[in-house]
Order: structure tokens, then C-alpha cells, then sequence
């Protein structure tokens, strides 16, 4: 038993690491998550899927001032999620879909393994309504024709 937790734990920990040096690293991960945890970062990113927009117009539906809205907008550059631009006097803000896609891929992973559990699972509910059934519903004796009733 104990070798089995240690090769668990070993196996937990090469994931980890595989996970933190080969994908995407942990810390740019828990920054995007942190970002789209807000409502208003959330519809911002929705704006911005339909173009480049400035703070001003991105702050037109939001109850709140500029600065607030441009510290939303600082998080969510700071996230990867949006760049800013520079033509003249206008700091177009844009989407960057990378990030988006790099989350996209972890949560697939993830997806994918909970899709494998609940197939394993419906197969099981499904073998145990055919036991069910049979134990509910067993052949009856009456039921067999006998050889020697003349019906």
C-alpha cells in the first residue's frame, strides 16, 4: 500500500511539473482565471471580440468612472487578455485571443477526463438496471410450456 502512495504521489508530481514547465506556466494560468473572474473584465473582453475599441467607449455601459474602468483594463493587459495600440492621440484597445486559447486547451484537457469518467459511469449504471432487471423479473417456471400438459 505504501508503494502505491508513493508512486501516486510521484506520478502527481511529474504531472505538475510537466504541466508547469511544459504548458502554460502556473502563475500566467492564475492570472487570466483572476481576471475573467470579474463581471465587468468579463464584458469587456466581450466588447473588444467585436473590435478594437478606447477606454471611453468601453466605459459607456459600466456605471463607473474612467479610472476604474482603466484599472480593469490594466488587469486584463496584464493577463495577456488585451493590448493596447497607438494611433495619434487614440489608445485602441484590442483582444488577444492566445491567452484565451491556452485556457481553452487546459480546460480540454480536463473536459476530456471528465467525459472518459462519465462514459465509465453510464456503463456501470447501465450494467446495474440489466442486473436490476433481471432480479426483478426472473423467468418464471409457469411461464415454460411442459412437455406432458396438453394445451
Amino acid at each position: 500500500m505504501r508503494l502505491d502512495s508513493l508512486g501516486l504521489r510521484l506520478y502527481q508530481r511529474i504531472s505538475y511539473l510537466t504541466f508547469r514547465f511544459i504548458d502554460m506556466s502556473v502563475d500566467s494560468l492564475n492570472a487570466t482565471f483572476a481576471a475573467l473572474a470579474d463581471p465587468t473584465r468579463r464584458a469587456i473582453l466581450a466588447r473588444l471580440a467585436h473590435g478594437e475599441a478606447g477606454v471611453t467607449e468601453l466605459a459607456e455601459p459600466f456605471a463607473m468612472s474612467l479610472p476604474a474602468i482603466s484599472k480593469h483594463i490594466k488587469v486584463l493587459e496584464r493577463a495577456g487578455l488585451i493590448a493596447r495600440g497607438r494611433e495619434a492621440q487614440w489608445r485602441p484597445c484590442r483582444l488577444e485571443t492566445e491567452r484565451l486559447q491556452e485556457v481553452s486547451g487546459w480546460l480540454d484537457r480536463y473536459r476530456q477526463i471528465w467525459e472518459q469518467r462519465l462514459d465509465r459511469l453510464d456503463d456501470y449504471l447501465v450494467q446495474l438496471q440489466a442486473a436490476q432487471a433481471e432480479r426483478d423479473d426472473p423467468p418464471q417456471r409457469g411461464d415454460q410450456r411442459d412437455e406432458h400438459d396438453p394445451d
